[in-house]
């Protein structure tokens, strides 16, 4: 399968006929043609939910919030004579969260709602695939949780042409969330016409070692990101014989370096999602780390309790694409804008500059708006 062209086919359709090629695709891929906007009495499914599972959602609700307020940024402005400079910052309108629901991930709604709640984000659309014509309990509770009225059941290809074309609902103007190669690779063709927060590849994880590491702990922490499919990768790096021998799991790929600092240089070409660094020192082998979605240090902090409670996001660049992306965080569920007034002689006593930079660049009319102004 050509899957550039068959996902641009997919999309052309859904453009051009709209609601009737969305039930058409719900129908062939989610085995669903109702209504796709979840009703107020679909809700009732959260009663099944056991209140200790409610109180478990809650608390890490909880911890989510406060990890992500503390990266909330004032407006930044500056005098220089009687000029003002700066730059202020504004919530995205309107954001959509593409959550999976063939094996659903609650943990996502969080994840990637609440940043956005905390940045400000006033309109916020929640999509995902119906299983038997219905959206995951645990998904629907932390949705309603977190006040997210706008929940729809969709996914797939048409849920990506659904937010950026404003088929059955009003178009987003940024996407979040991870997907599958279809959903990834319609986020990839539709951004322009909307944002998107990243491409999400196959998940990943390195766990850098000395010596003085469990391997027990190194082994089932690499172990956990395969989980997420066959397509996900393991690296072991270490300066330790005897940690390196100790893992024997084919689904690992190992590297034996002769010292710690030549460790680091391996994560840092590797660029992996996730990297754990188990070392007697771990602090300062984080100076020496450049490229990596998100590090986790010592013994006690595995990549799973990053995923679900820590407070940290799980929402990462894979792919190696860590060394030049980032996690996700309040900023992306922002924009910043520039501010600038000039006073009048402030502008008068360096209006030179531009005139003769529009002369260079032959832009005459540039030229002529900054010379009128006496």
């Amino acid at each position: 399968m050509n899957l550039q062209k068959y996902v641009s086919e997919i999309l052309d359709d859904l453009k051009e006929n709209k609601m009737e090629a969305l039930m058409r695709y719900s129908k062939k891929f989610d085995d669903y043609d109702g209504s796709i906007l979840v009703a107020e009495y679909e809700y009732e499914v959260i009663n099944s939910i056991p209140d200790e599972d409610k109180k478990i959602i809650d608390e890490t609700i909880e911890r989510i919030k406060r990890y992500h307020e503390k990266e909330v940024l004032k407006d930044m402005m500056y005098k220089n004579n009687n000029s003002l400079f700066g730059l202020v910052k504004r919530p995205i309108r309107r954001v959509g969260l593409y959550i999976p629901g063939g094996k659903p991930l609650p943990s996502t709604v969080m994840m990637t709602a609440i940043p956005a709640i905390i940045a400000g984000v006033k309109e916020i659309v929640l999509v995902s695939s119906p299983k038997d014509g219905k959206i995951n309990e645990y998904i629907l509770y932390i949705a309603e949780k977190l006040e997210i009225k706008e929940i729809y059941k969709v996914g797939g290809i048409q849920a990506i042409a659904a937010m950026t074309y404003g088929i059955g609902m009003k178009r987003v103007d940024k996407i979040f969330g991870p997907g599958n190669k279809f959903v990834n690779e319609a986020k990839r063709q539709v951004f322009g016409d909307v944002g998107i927060d990243s491409l999400a590849g196959p998940s990943e994880i390195c766990v850098i070692a000395d010596e003085n590491a469990n391997p027990e702990y190194i082994l089932n922490d690499l172990l956990s990101q395969k989980e997420h499919g066959e397509d996900s990768k393991a690296w072991l790096v270490t300066n330790s014989k005897k940690i390196y021998d100790s893992i024997k799991s084919e689904d690992v790929i190992k590297y034996l370096e002769n010292d710690l600092e030549k460790c680091a240089e391996r994560a840092n070409e590797i660029a992996p999602e996730h990297l754990e660094i188990m070392t007697e020192n771990p602090e300062y082998l984080l100076s020496l780390i450049y490229n990596a979605g998100a590090v986790y240090l010592g013994n006690y902090t595995p990549v799973p309790s990053a995923d679900y409670f820590i407070g940290t996001n799980h929402v990462l660049p894979t792919g190696n694409s860590a060394r030049f992306g980032s996690v996700l965080s309040v900023f992306d569920f922002m924009r910043v804008m520039s501010v600038a007034k000039m006073d009048k002689e402030d502008y008068m006593n360096n209006r030179k500059l531009g005139l003769r930079l529009a002369e260079i660049e032959n832009m005459p009319q540039h030229r002529k708006s900054m010379e009128v102004r006496e």
